[in-house]
């Protein structure tokens, strides 16, 4: 292969990333090494999970994705998209807490992110209500946070960071309140939603099972400071369903990331 066609391979690559991050670290004033060094790639419309012990740096790994923090060391790259900003060039973060206004209605909720961004009233009112049809409230616009259920108000969190179309979805432990029946429905719909929307998912939990049910990758970390202690692709038939749920795969799939996990506990601090 010539230089030219090297050159052209590498650059083709990395265009196809999403995210990358490059021996990046993350200190506190505290001096806590949160994170790192975390050497990750993601690729455009791809669903990752990251699992780890609480305290491993997952979520901070999704505020630096976010720009939200600075690495102590090391690079964050985001795909960019080259002219002017337009709409789905940025990113949508879903905390772990819906934290919605209770004193304005679940559409004015979600049309917050445009509104801040000096989109037209009539515009904005037309994406909000497009993005609560997408997650199933379209009946509930103009109802408040304090009439809707647990998993009612985590659609709306969902799509309020959808309604300005980013290309990156950052999710934080966005079900881990939930029953679980009300997360299962939720795990569907949000799979749905990516297949449908083709957004590059990069997902948080401390889940085995939602992790291996979801991802395409589940990346398991170590305790702190979180590294990478496995990449484990999940292969299965897509669109995935119950049937995966209860297939002899997806326990296979669940033990082989419960394995990766466990030093990670064994080795980790009781404080």
């Amino acid at each position: 292969m010539s230089a030219a066609q090297t050159s052209s391979t590498v650059e083709a690559s990395l265009t196809a990333l999403a995210v990358s991050l490059r021996g990046v670290t993350k200190a506190y004033d505290n001096g806590v090494m949160a994170l790192g060094p975390l050497d990750l790639a993601v690729r455009k419309g791809e669903f990752i999970s990251l699992l780890g012990p609480s305290g491993c740096g997952k979520s901070t790994a999704l505020r630096l994705i976010a720009e939200l923090t600075a690495p102590s060391s090391g690079i964050v790259r985001l795909a960019r998209h080259e002219g002017p900003a337009q709409p789905g060039h940025g990113i949508g973060f879903v905390f772990q807490e819906p934290t919605l206004m209770p004193w304005t209605s679940v559409r004015e909720n979600v049309r917050l992110p445009l509104k801040l961004g000096g989109v037209p009233k009539a515009e904005a009112r037309a994406r909000a209500d497009q993005a609560l049809a997408s997650v199933g409230l379209a009946d509930f616009a103009d109802a408040y946070p304090r009439e809707l259920s647990g998993g009612m108000k985590m659609r709306v969190s969902l799509a309020r960071a959808l309604v300005t179309d980013p290309d990156i979805l950052l999710m934080d432990e966005p079900f881990a309140a939930l029953d679980e029946i009300t997360r299962f429905r939720l795990n569907n719909d949000l799979l749905a939603l990516w297949r449908s929307l083709g957004k590059t998912v990069i997902f948080v939990t401390h889940s085995v099972f939602e992790s291996v049910y979801l991802s395409q990758r589940v990346v398991v970390m170590t305790a702190r400071p979180g590294r990478i202690q496995a990449d484990i692709r999940i292969e299965t038939v897509e669109p995935r369903g119950e049937e995966f749920r209860t297939s002899a795969a997806y326990s296979d799939y669940c033990r082989r990331v419960s394995a990766a996990l466990a030093p990670s506990y064994s080795g980790q601090s009781t404080l």
